[in-house]
């Protein structure tokens, strides 16, 4: 048999002695091992690891320095601390630029300048900055938009988007382009707003009161009354506030709301609309209030309002909504003259 081949394990290379540190990182661990434990914790607690691996590498050269290493790195360390020393007004610069890359301009100009820092806002604006964000919204809905923008500013950023989703809508854009303006305010004036708005505050909760929807409830109320009736309550409240009656008699009675139309009232009605409005208004309708106003056509005319609806093109949504809100606004004006029956939610046919 042919000799087995002796295959050779591999050797592993004898360990390297860690390498040695260059003069600075020698200097730097005498000065660490001269300025004491404690002190020298709290400079290591400053390192990243690459300035921990320095230090290390010039604590192992030490070993081969004389013993006067030490000492003579602490006089050096002190000989360069006197130098720097030499001129104040450097040192002040060259110390508040390093603050201002670790904390920002504002703060080192604060601490070099001797400017207090802003108070924080629970301390100027009092309970108001921990209120809930529902009661505060609630009274602030009624105070000038300078002074919610001050306000809503000088909360934490959580709280203050809270805040603002809970105001009014209409309110919003006002007091948003007014707290973008806002660069600083005095703490005595916050202070006080906020002195004001904690007794409102104490009085919101102390009443119970609660938020509520009556515009609502009012609609709810007004659906249930005859159209006469509904009429004569929108026109007295259009005496007062037009664009409040605009609003409720177009959510009061919808085009949708024209399905509940019997046939007759409906043809009675379809006598009054322009076919280019109604076109306009079954371009967004519902397949069933569509079939509800074809059936009442005559077969010509249903045609030619297929025809239409089938060749007309992209429509604004907003030209839509105008178009079914002039048809229900119609509908409403003919059922008040008593010549259609709209029936409301309360009232049954027989």
């Amino acid at each position: 048999m042919p000799e087995a081949t002796q295959i050779a394990a591999p050797t592993t290379p004898p360990p390297q002695p860690p390498p040695e540190g260059g003069p600075g990182s020698k200097r730097a661990a005498a000065v660490l091992l001269g300025i004491g434990p404690e002190v020298a914790t709290a400079v290591f607690k400053q390192f990243g690891e690459g300035e921990l691996r320095l230090v290390a590498m010039g604590a192992k050269g030490l070993r081969r320095m004389t013993p006067t290493a030490v000492p003579d790195a602490l006089s050096a360390f002190v000989q360069a601390m006197e130098l720097i020393g030499g001129d104040m007004l450097a040192g002040d610069e060259v110390l508040r630029g390093i603050a201002a890359r670790a904390h920002g301009d504002a703060a080192a100009r604060r601490a070099f300048d001797g400017v207090l820092p802003p108070p924080p806002p629970d301390e100027v604006l009092g309970p108001v900055s921990q209120a809930d964000p529902e009661a505060l919204a609630m009274v602030l809905q009624h105070e000038q938009p300078q002074t919610v923008a001050l306000v809503v500013s000088s909360l934490d950023s959580a709280r203050a988007s809270a805040v603002v989703d809970r105001l009014p809508e209409k309110q919003r854009p006002d007091i948003l382009r007014r707290m973008a303006t806002i660069d600083s305010v005095s703490p005595e004036v916050l202070r006080e707003i906020g002195q004001a708005l904690t007794s409102e505050l104490r009085a919101l909760v102390a009443g119970g009161m609660r938020k509520v929807d009556g515009k609502s409830i009012a609609l709810e109320i007004l659906r249930r009354c005859s159209a006469a009736q509904q009429g004569e309550v929108i026109s007295e409240i259009e005496k007062e506030n037009q664009q409040l009656a605009v609003e409720l008699r177009g959510k009061l009675f919808t085009f949708e709301d024209l399905k509940a139309l019997a046939d007759r009232d409906l043809q009675t009605l379809l006598r009054e609309i322009d076919t280019n409005k109604l076109a306009l208004a079954l371009k967004g309708a519902t397949p069933e209030l569509k079939q509800k106003f074809l059936s009442n056509l005559s077969a010509r005319a249903a045609e030619m309002l297929e025809d239409d609806l089938g060749a007309m093109g992209p429509v604004k949504l907003s030209t839509v909504e105008s178009a079914q809100g002039d048809i229900a606004k119609l509908a409403l004006e003919v059922a008040q003259q008593g010549r259609i029956t709209i029936v409301g939610a309360s009232e049954a046919m027989v």
